[in-house]
Formats: C-alpha cells, sequence, structure tokens
C-alpha cells in the first residue's frame, strides 16, 4: 500500500491506477491474499483443496504456501491418512503471526482490542461516559494503547499491522436522545479523528463507521461466508447496519449503505418514527430508568447484563415490531439471502430479539415477499471493535473485496 504520495508520484513505473494492469509482483501478492482468504474461510486446507478452490496450479500454490509458511503466516497441521498416496497436509493461519489493534467509539462507552490474526480478541481495555467527547476519547487512546503495550513482548509489538477505528459518523447527531448538551457534542464538527488519532498512535491509522466495521466482521468471521447477499443489523445506542452483496461489503456512494436507523416505522401507538427511536439501548435505557431501575449497567460489559423483568420484555417486543418492518422493507428491495441480527448486548438478549423478530415477520402481510432467513451474528457484541481491528488486516492480508470469497468450486 503507498503511503506517501510524494514517493509514488517519483516512481513511475508503479501502477497507481488500481483499475490498471498488474505486474508479476502484483500478481504474486494478490495471490498470495487469494489463498489466506480460502484458508481463512474454510479454516484449513491442504495444497490440492486451494488449488482447486482457486483455479491455481499445484505449483503455484505450493510456492506461495512455503513462502507464507517461511514468514510464519501459515502453519502446518497434523497429516491427514488414510488415503492413496502421500498424507495430505492441511494448512491453517497462525493466530500469532500478526496482530492488529480495533478501537470502538460509542455512544456511551469506548473500547480499544487487540485482536489476532483470526480474529480472537487478546486483550482489551474499555471506558464509559455519559457522552463522548473528542478530549477525554483522544485521551482514552493514549492510555488504553499504553495500557496494552504494556502488556505485551517486544515481538508481539513489532507484529501489529495497525489501528483500526469503528466510530459513528457525525458523532454530534442525535445529541438530545443520549441527553448530551448540543452545544458540546457541536465540538465533533470541526474534529478529523482519523487524523487526530494517527497523531497520537505509532501505527497506520483507519477509519471507518461502526455499524460497516461490524458488518465487516461478521462478513469474515461470523456467519458471512453461508450467506452471498445479508443485510445486518447491529443494535447499540443507536441501531445501524450494513449491506453484503455477492460475498463483499457493499458501502455505496457515500460508505453508509445499510445505515437503517433512519428508515420509518410504526411505534405500539401507531404513530410513524424513525427506526432508531425504538430499536436502539438507549431506548431501553429510559424504559429502565422509568421503573427505578439503574441504567448503568447496560453500559458496563455488553455481555454482564442480568435480565430486568418486564422493560427488557417490553423492549424486546418493540424492538422486533419495529425490527420485522424493516426487513420486509429491506427483503422488498433486495432479495437478501438472509438477515443477521447482533447488538451490544449478551447472547441471550440476541436469542429472544431474534426469536420475538420472527414471530412478529410472520404476523405481516407477506404477500409478494420473499422473506430472508432471520439469524443470529456469529461474531457477538464486540463486532464494531473486531471490525476496528480488522480494517488493517482488510488493506494488508485480503484481496480485493469485490472477488473476496469468490471460488471455482
Amino acid at each position: 500500500m503507498i503511503k506517501d504520495a510524494a514517493s509514488a508520484m517519483a516512481a513511475p513505473a508503479d501502477i497507481l491506477d488500481p483499475s490498471g494492469g498488474a505486474n508479476q509482483v502484483r500478481v504474486r501478492a494478490y495471490n498470495e491474499r487469494l489463498v489466506m482468504s480460502l484458508v481463512r474461510r474454510h479454516g484449513s486446507l491442504s495444497k490440492a483443496e486451494i488449488a482447486r478452490r482457486s483455479g491455481l496450479s499445484a505449483q503455484t500454490v505450493t510456492v506461495i504456501m512455503r513462502a507464507l509458511e517461511a514468514e510464519g503466516l501459515l502453519i502446518r497441521g497434523e497429516p491427514l491418512r488414510g488415503k492413496v498416496g502421500q498424507p495430505s497436509v492441511p494448512m491453517r493461519l497462525n493466530p500469532e503471526a500478526v496482530y492488529s489493534l480495533g478501537m470502538k467509539i460509542g455512544r456511551r462507552s469506548a473500547d480499544i482490542v487487540l485482536m489476532d490474526f483470526v480474529g480472537g480478541i487478546r486483550r482489551q481495555v474499555r471506558c464509559t461516559f455519559p457522552y463522548p467527547m473528542p478530549g477525554p476519547l483522544l485521551s482514552f487512546v493514549e492510555e488504553g494503547l499504553a495500557e496494552l503495550q504494556a502488556s505485551m513482548s517486544p515481538q508481539e509489538r513489532a507484529r501489529i499491522a495497525g489501528f483500526g477505528v469503528a466510530a459513528p459518523f457525525e458523532l454530534w447527531s442525535w445529541a438530545s436522545e443520549v441527553g448530551a448538551p448540543q452545544a458540546e457534542m457541536d465540538q465533533w464538527r470541526g474534529v478529523d479523528l482519523e487524523a487526530e488519532i494517527a497523531g497520537r498512535v505509532p501505527y497506520p491509522v483507519t477509519l471507518q463507521n461502526d455499524a460497516t466495521s461490524a458488518c465487516a466482521a461478521e462478513l469474515v468471521f461470523g456467519r458471512g461466508p453461508h450467506y452471498p447477499d445479508f443485510l445486518y443489523l447491529f443494535i447499540g445506542s443507536f441501531i445501524g447496519g450494513g449491506v453484503v452483496l455477492n460475498s463483499a461489503l457493499f458501502t455505496g456512494r457515500t460508505g453508509t449503505a445499510g445505515a437503517v436507523g433512519p428508515l420509518p416505522v410504526q411505534g405500539r401507538d401507531g404513530e410513524t418514527v424513525q427506526l432508531l427511536k425504538i430499536a436502539s439501548i438507549y431506548r431501553l435505557e429510559n424504559l429502565l430508568r422509568e421503573a427505578g431501575i439503574d441504567p448503568m449497567p447496560l453500559w458496563y460489559s455488553p455481555d454482564g447484563w442480568v435480565d430486568f423483568g418486564a422493560p427488557l420484555q417490553l423492549w424486546i417486543d418493540d424492538v422486533a415490531a419495529a425490527l420485522a418492518q424493516a426487513v420486509i422493507a429491506s427483503a422488498s428491495v433486495i432479495d437478501f439471502a438472509a438477515v443477521i441480527i447482533d447488538g451490544g448486548f449478551p447472547d441471550w438478549v440476541r436469542a429472544r430479539v431474534v426469536d420475538a423478530t420472527k414471530a412478529a415477520v410472520a404476523r405481516l402481510d407477506l404477500q409478494g415477499v420473499t422473506m430472508p432467513e432471520i439469524v443470529e451474528g456469529a461474531v457477538g457484541s464486540h463486532a464494531r471493535s473486531i471490525g476496528g481491528a480488522s480494517l488493517p488486516l482488510f488493506s494488508r492480508y485480503l484481496p480485493d473485496q469485490n472477488v473476496l470469497f469468490k471460488e471455482l468450486g
């Protein structure tokens, strides 16, 4: 990846147009990424299986796998015996070959995670706040990174690919919904978040919308390989989403494709409101407060919720009714294979939301609509953090996502 525009201009032999031709180095790099993507998707593959799925020759695959093994990116599994000829040796990704840092910025909390090469979270730091402000968040970047680095060996720190940030676009929006003073939230209007973080960390920084990042995490580390086209819905402080078409993330003209929050839906009282007014954790926070229950445990840990009883059930019922309308509206436009639902809450809450959504869909008029499968996300409450940490890996170790996961057989 070209990092210095001036250096790039001084090297006319380089191919700068990504739609242009490819030299031998570029082809080799692409093929290496393709091999790693196939291994990532299937967990482990032998040389023969990679050749069949990629369309590359056995000789080419052998050369690539030897190189990736020598670099420590691939490791050998146990030989598979019992067939005619030499035993097959499956290769898998080395979890410790590459690390990546990911930051999730929410409207009530922020996390920084250290992720390994196969999507496992090795370490995490977290902070909570009434609402996000630039100064405290940037201080958390410095302090959180220092804490994570202190727990790592020099060898581990040398393997960090980059720092990915998953954050809502236009953080100054919806200030009233989360009880934040608009005047303070307006400070975000002049902040170049990517540049500010880049000035504080010694790694390449990549910024992406939080829900889009979570969708990318689901595409690569979750259920994505099973569904070529899906709508992804993530319920956080506000609901967001992403769109996958032909096994590739579709971000749209402005990078906000799948931002389902503004979708009009009918609430319990029959009034039409935006989806985010119902299907968002901040709404549950308000319900708990109205019932005299302290809502702050919602933000301490997304996996540490208790059953809040009637307010939680009311929220799930309302969320499901709203999601059902959104699912049908989306399926009427694009023939999705699935709608994947996840959120910043425990697995048992996700299961109840998905079951309730299926029931709510069944009560609506489905004439003329080919319904997608409605399923739980597989990445879970840390999807945005994992998505952020995935951004440096996408740029360095995955092929062009327009051809990601396309196999020949």
